[in-house]
């Protein structure tokens, strides 16, 4: 699995332009694309959608359900935390109102975004081919009067500027969990929220499910195993152990 250290270079409106000049970089081990984020994002909600985006942002940048989103190098990347780390998300698993946000809103757009309309969101299915629009045939149809409210920002990490922010992933966890007490609903968010490691972050999630479900079911087999074999035991000591509760 590749690993991402991403920061992109938002600056809050305040902060003069000249200081916006940064370095872009998301790093994977090998590979360098860009990018030090110096500070929480700006920030804007897109009219009619649950998402927001960074305008100030020299990348495509959102966030949506409690979680960052960054469309870059024709992949899918996902944090809790504006500077990452960063894990890659298939493109079966993003949200479909992330895959909404109309063509305008991409800061940095790949060259084949050109030709399509700025209001309508990117040609996914075009982009990603029958496969994939047979997967998620419904994703570009929806009722705006059924979209969720927005998530609300995590605007806590304000404090948490580049020199003081927290790399390690248990860290990042902990703040958010005493700072952020949104719920998300979507099931690659949900398992961000949760998942106890990083390494157990990318493009397996669906595999992960499966064996998450089959350990859940190994699991209750074995605790029915185990009280079963407990109380083969209380009965055959019967009579001899019952003194040692008592004591």
């Amino acid at each position: 699995m590749r690993y991402l250290l991403l920061a992109l270079p938002l600056l809050l409106g305040q902060v003069p332009a000249a200081q916006g000049q940064v370095s872009v970089g998301i790093q994977i081990p090998g590979v360098s694309i860009g990018i030090n984020l110096p500070i929480y994002p700006e920030l804007v909600r897109v009219p009619g959608y649950p998402v927001y985006y960074a305008p100030q942002a020299p990348a495509n940048y959102f966030f949506f359900d409690g979680l960052y989103w960054v469309f870059q190098g024709d992949e899918w990347y996902s944090s809790g935390w504006y500077n990452g780390p960063w894990r890659r998300v298939a493109p079966d698993l993003v949200p479909v109102y992330v895959l909404r946000v109309p063509v305008q809103y991409y800061r940095r757009p790949p060259p084949y975004f050109r030709s399509w309309r700025p209001d309508a969101p990117p040609r996914w299915g075009d982009h990603w081919g029958k496969d994939w629009q047979q997967r998620r045939p419904d994703w570009d149809r929806w009722d705006r009067r059924s979209a969720p409210p927005p998530a609300p920002l995590p605007t806590y990490q304000l404090k948490y500027p580049q020199s003081r922010y927290p790399q390690d992933w248990e860290r990042q966890q902990s703040i958010r969990s005493e700072h952020y007490r949104y719920q998300p609903r979507e099931p690659v968010a949900r398992q961000e929220y949760r998942m106890p490691e990083p390494s157990r972050r990318g493009e397996d999630r669906s595999a992960d499910d499966r064996d998450r479900r089959g350990d859940n079911n190994k699991g209750g087999d074995s605790q029915g195993g185990g009280k079963k074999g407990s109380d083969k035991k209380g009965n055959d000591k019967k009579g001899q152990g019952g003194n040692k509760q008592g004591g």
